[in-house]
């Protein structure tokens, strides 16, 4: 008996996330409507990056666009998340995402300073 499966599991998302196409995006974009789904598209991430780290090229500048791209389409709510996960590792993979994402602006825009 097996438990139950999120849908759509971390495998699928972090395919979506590797390529990134326009069907991709829309795609991830309805996917971070649904907060319900948040658990969902960080531990796909989270995936990705695991690849990412283990691949013998690493496509930075790949990287960094979806950092950047997240960053600015992901809503306020998951903007803390994706800072977590950009910076639980020092590896050149999520630095590179953790550039993009900071390029974004996404959680300033999130959490604006205090004036």
């Amino acid at each position: 008996m097996t438990g139950n499966v999120p849908f759509p599991d971390r495998d699928t998302v972090a395919e979506k996330l590797a390529a990134l196409s326009e069907a991709d995006k829309s795609y991830l974009a309805l996917l971070m409507e649904n907060a319900a789904q948040d658990d969902n598209l960080l531990d796909g991430l989270r995936r990705h990056l695991d690849l990412a780290v283990q691949s013998r090229f690493l496509n930075s500048l790949k990287l960094e666009n979806l950092g950047l791209w997240l960053g600015t389409q992901a809503p306020a709510r998951v903007q803390m998340r994706l800072m977590e996960t950009a910076r639980s590792s020092q590896h050149p993979a999520h630095q590179a995402f953790r550039t993009g994402l900071s390029r974004s602006g996404g959680l300033e825009k999130a959490y604006p300073p205090m004036p």
